[in-house]
């Protein structure tokens, strides 16, 4: 499948794929960190 057209139709996988979580139902709870990206420190939040 295509990605834009996917996000074109603003389907539930296209938005997924536009903010860059998990697509295939994964849980984002605890980790999906390599598609979050590294992970930011709460004290790096703060500055």
């Amino acid at each position: 499948m295509n990605i834009k057209r996917l996000q074109e139709i603003g389907s539930y996988r296209g938005m997924r794929h536009r903010r860059g979580l998990p697509v295939r139902g994964q849980h984002t709870k605890n980790n999906a960190r390599t598609r979050k990206g590294k992970a930011v420190t709460i004290a790096n939040k703060k500055k």
